[in-house]
């Protein structure tokens, strides 16, 4: 609900439907649904022209459940009532789409859902009630399809459009309103409860290269998981709103709920180009949606997902999204063929294009939770090998092509050494996480041939110990499996080659990061669950007399608080201090660096070699020795972030980590005293809070199961792994003056009369040297002039390490002051209550503690069946 939309109309309207003087800021989410949802439903009551029995009650029973009894919001119904009756707003459209002005599509439906369920209270529904809620439907603009779908529902009808079906549980799943207040989620479990159960989605087998078993059971226990954690929300939530749990409980299980919806496993697929790139993925996905070429083609990054319908989204790097055609996807993820045969350097710096998302509802692996990403190509050019770097860091496998006639070549050698430490942050041993894949395999005709090419290429994956794990190399045919899959020939033997290598990838995805991921879950909600036993214990023992909160613990108590915000202050003061000392130490170690980088570059350069002639390609051999200089300049800042920077963050990592690990101690001191003395459980609780918040893989970015996995990636600690900082200034030459820096030293050699060094054929050398040494001065020259804007993104990522920190101590610090707010809350409580209501609370909370007992049974029952 975006409530920046609120409009004057709709203040004055919700002011005279609750008799107050309101000003914008007052009006929150729940008070305007509660306005539009009286609306809607008085409107249905009056719509037949009489008021039956059901109806009222219908009415009250509705606001009852969705309002807590102790929630003011219980004080605005009688007045909306009456002020909607006799001013008939129901009837006013324009004053309806006033109060719904801010609502989003999903809380438009949930709202006139509740209207279908009124409007079938009496057993029948009125013809001139369906045309009432018909009327209101057009004007909030609700699809005509989903109106049929809750009319059906609510009269027991039979619903032919199961696709409308599956749309609405979707825009209704209670997951949905989380970041919203209470009431949207129990509307909305209350609504879903009387829908048909969802449709299950029947897959094409036209297009399936593999069934995909465990993808589905694997994506089955995420989805039982996540029901769990809603059963679990709104018991917490109902306790919450009792003041007996505390609010960092509903909202650790939120973010648990959002991280088990979010995740996906995200396969990238590099190599050099002519490999098969797109082919391989078209075999993957069972139909020809990458355009293929002999020729490097891949120009941006695309992403293939799943989506209800088919369609293409274009992602620009100003922030639009624009739906494409499939024919204009096919243009737009490609370069142009004579920037491809040449240079693609400025085709690619100067498109507008950040990604491509490619939406498909057939395709059985992205239909089974696996995101697949394009990447433009590595070592084909400096530029496009910057992007697929950043595909890298939420990868959970990477898919890496070599063509079988040539297989493994010194490049390729060197990129599968970068990819490991990518993957691998920085440790030596093998990836378990990298899939070779030796393409082109039906094209070794004699048998002889092949089994060299498997000792050959076995023989270097062993020998430089790159990747680790079982069944990690194939030997396939993308071409060969593609057109048996299309014309259905499951018997061939390049098509079972090629369900072997999808086999050992859904293995490793379901049982090395799936079965983690799940776990992790679980174990978050676990510690949730232990800590809401603990505080249901902990009122219990109030209500006994066990555990009684003097006034002089309560002065403590607010003392306390005060010294935790404090706590929070000082950390962030020391955070700040700290990221300046290294902001300026990082500063001082980049000049000393850049000094001396003109010489080890220069040293360097003596080593370089290309296969162009200085005589007939001589474009050629430039434009390659300055895509050299750019992959040197890259590793040669990544050596100094790996070292240099690594050492100056470390050391003040340590010292704030020190600091906070001893306000930690003194907040877990002042818990233990309060145990001690009241027999309160509150260390055990600070403590099970912290461990959920790392086990739920919560506050991750990325949507891939690597980034839940992986906490450091992108995280306070991501540093220790290496920054990656080569990436940061290979986009800092790519962006200099709009041009890639490749462009600008051709230029400048032109510009210098540098073009043509002689026809000389006998000193071959010499002006091979002439050329590197011509290309060092200007590639330096134009390092020099982006220098400043490379170290800010240097600057930032410091920055954002220090951040991390600090919003991790806070996330900590305000966990601890909400559990002495809900240890005073409780106390209140008890202090307002006789004993007759605290007989009746203590039964309430046995209730409460059978529940979350269900709920620790359902996790394990779901965690043993994963486990078989």
């Amino acid at each position: 609900m975006n409530t920046s939309l609120i409009s004057s109309q709709t203040v004055e309207l919700i002011s005279l439907l609750t008799r107050q003087k309101l000003r914008k800021e007052d009006i929150s989410p729940p008070m305007l649904f509660l306005a539009g949802l009286v609306t809607v439903l008085v409107g249905v009551i009056y719509a037949d022209g009489t008021v039956g029995a059901e109806e009222t009650q219908r009415l009250s029973t509705t606001m009852t459940a969705l309002i807590p009894a102790n929630n003011s919001l219980r004080q605005l119904v009688k007045p909306m009532v009456k002020a909607v009756r006799y001013q008939e707003v129901y009837k006013k459209m324009h004053e309806l789409l006033a109060l719904t002005s801010c609502f989003s599509e999903e809380e438009k439906l949930l709202l006139i859902s509740f209207g279908y369920q009124m409007s079938a209270a009496d057993g029948t529904m009125d013809d001139r009630e369906k045309g009432y809620l018909i009327l209101i439907g057009n004007t909030l603009e609700i699809d005509s399809r989903y109106l049929a779908v809750l009319e059906a529902s609510f009269s027991s009808q039979a619903i032919s459009d199961t696709a409308a079906l599956a749309e609405v549980h979707s825009l209704l799943d209670p997951a949905r309103f989380q970041s919203l207040d209470s009431l949207f989620v129990r509307a909305a479990s209350h609504i879903i409860e009387y829908l048909p159960e969802k449709p299950k989605q029947q897959s094409n087998p036209k297009h399936s290269v593999s069934s995909y078993q465990e993808l589905q059971k694997f994506q089955e226990y995420q989805k039982q998981l996540d029901r769990v954690c809603g059963q679990l929300h709104l018991t917490l939530l109902e306790g919450s709103d009792r003041s007996v749990f505390s609010r960092t409980l509903t909202e650790e299980v939120t973010k648990i709920s959002r991280n088990l919806q979010s995740q996906r496993f995200r396969v990238a697929v590099v190599g050099e180009f002519s490999k098969g790139k797109s082919t391989l993925l078209n075999a993957l996905l069972g139909e020809e949606i990458q355009p293929v070429r002999d020729i490097p083609c891949s120009g941006t990054v695309t992403i293939l997902k799943y989506g209800s319908q088919r369609r293409v989204i274009c992602r620009y790097k100003d922030g639009r999204e624009e739906e494409i055609s499939p024919a204009q996807y096919q243009e737009k993820a490609s370069i142009s063929e004579e920037a491809a045969l040449g240079s693609c350097e400025d085709e690619i710096i100067n498109s507008e294009i950040k990604e491509i998302v490619f939406e498909h509802p057939e395709l059985e692996l992205c239909r089974n939770g696996v995101e697949i990403i394009d990447s433009p190509g590595l070592n084909e050019q400096a530029e496009r090998t910057a992007v697929t770097q950043q595909v890298l860091k939420t990868a959970d496998a990477v898919i890496f092509l070599t063509h079988a006639q040539n297989a493994l070549t010194e490049k390729e050698r060197e990129l599968l050494l970068y990819l490991k430490k990518e993957l691998n942050y920085g440790n030596k041993e093998g990836a378990s996480n990298i899939f070779m894949v030796v393409n082109f395999f039906d094209l070794l005709r004699r048998e002889e041939s092949r089994q060299q090419v498997r000792k050959r290429v076995e023989r270097i994956v062993t020998s430089q110990n790159l990747i680790a794990g079982e069944n990690r190399i194939h030997f396939i045919s993308a071409q060969s499996a593609l057109e048996a899959i299309l014309a259905g020939n499951e018997n061939d033997d390049y098509l079972k080659s090629f369900q072997g290598f999808t086999d050992s990838v859904e293995k490793f995805l379901t049982v090395e990061r799936g079965a983690i991921a799940l776990q992790q879950s679980a174990s978050g909600m676990k510690q949730i669950i232990d800590t809401g036993c603990d505080e249901l214990t902990q009122y219990r023992e109030m209500l006994e007399g066990k555990l009684t909160v003097s006034e002089a613990d309560k002065a403590k108590i607010f003392e306390q608080i005060a010294e935790v915000s404090g706590r929070d202050v000082k950390i962030r003061l020391l955070a700040n201090k700290l990221r300046e000392e290294s902001v300026g130490e990082a500063i001082e170690s980049w000049n000393e660096w850049v000094k001396i980088l003109p010489h080890r570059l220069a040293t360097k350069s003596n080593k370089w070699t290309s296969k162009y002639s200085h005589i007939w390609s001589q474009d050629k051999l430039i434009r390659d020795y300055a895509n050299q200089f750019v992959l040197e300049l890259t590793q040669e800042i990544d050596v100094w972030s790996d070292q240099k920077l690594h050492f100056i963050l470390k050391e003040k990592i340590e010292t704030l980590d020190f600091k906070i690990k001893e306000e930690f101690y003194a907040i877990r001191q002042e818990f233990q005293e309060f145990d001690r003395r009241l027999n309160t459980s509150l260390v055990t609780q600070f403590n099970n809070l912290g461990i959920a918040k790392n086990m739920g893989g919560i506050g991750i970015g990325g949507s891939g199961i690597a980034s839940s996995i992986n906490p450091d990636i992108g995280g306070p600690g991501g540093f220790l792994g290496g920054l990656g900082l080569g990436g940061l200034v290979a986009a800092g030459l790519l962006f200099f003056a709009g041009l890639g820096i490749i462009p600008v030293i051709l230029g400048g050699l032109a510009a210098g009369g540098g073009g043509a060094f002689g026809l000389g054929m006998l000193d071959v050398d010499g002006i091979h040297n002439q050329i590197k040494q011509k290309i060092c001065e200007l590639g330096f020259e134009k390092f020099g002039e982006s220098a400043e804007s490379i170290f800010e993104k240097v600057q930032q990522r410091i920055i954002a390490v220090f951040a991390d920190r600090a919003d991790a101590n806070s996330d900590a610090m305000s966990k601890a002051i909400s559990l002495w707010e809900s240890l005073l809350e409780q106390q209140e409580k008890r202090d307002r209550q006789n004993q007759a209501e605290c007989e009746a609370q203590k039964v309430w909370l046995a209730e409460k503690r059978r529940e979350l007992e269900q709920v620790q049974n359902q996790i394990e029952a779901i965690l043993n069946q994963s486990d078989r």
